[in-house]
């Protein structure tokens, strides 16, 4: 019934008494380092676990509709909506921010997490991301190379 059982630290997303009624009709659950969401059958987000590492996602649940693919770095989530867009939640060093590459953020084809970035294929076949720098969240070293890009892959 997609129905979704937890356990383990009540810090980090083991215990989802607090939201189990919305825990029926799940398709797709991913996790960041301490907190996990879900996408329903009807496309809305259900997060739980701890805030800081993207657990609570009231600040974008009104964006949060007819979403169809979620990825999670140590400390944040992206999700992409069926229209293509990206929204983005939890700590911003880790991906949780993406204002600055928003615009480039539609008609995303996939979207793949490392622990401290993300990374969109866009439907040009072009790559954008964000996060850390350090750790993936900027590719304008290379750029000019990420044309016509069919996967992509980060390290965990």
């Amino acid at each position: 019934d997609g129905s979704v059982v937890t356990w383990g630290s009540h810090r980090c997303g083991g215990d989802s008494s607090f939201v189990s009624d919305q825990l029926r009709g799940v398709q797709q659950v991913e996790a960041t380092a301490g907190a996990f969401a879900a996408i329903r059958k009807d496309g809305s987000v259900v997060t739980w676990g701890a805030a800081d590492f993207g657990g609570d996602s009231s600040e974008v649940q009104d964006q949060l509709k007819n979403v169809r693919q979620i990825q999670g770095s140590l400390q944040a989530f992206a999700a992409v909506l069926e229209n293509g867009s990206v929204v983005t939640w939890g700590s911003h060093r880790y991906g949780g921010d993406s204002s600055k590459v928003q615009p480039e953020l539609l008609l995303v084809r996939k979207l793949k997490a490392s622990p401290f970035a993300f990374a969109a294929i866009l439907a040009d076949g072009s790559v954008a991301t964000w996060g850390d720098p350090d750790y993936g969240g900027d590719s304008s070293l290379v750029q000019d190379q990420l044309k016509n890009v069919q996967a992509i892959q980060g390290t965990r």
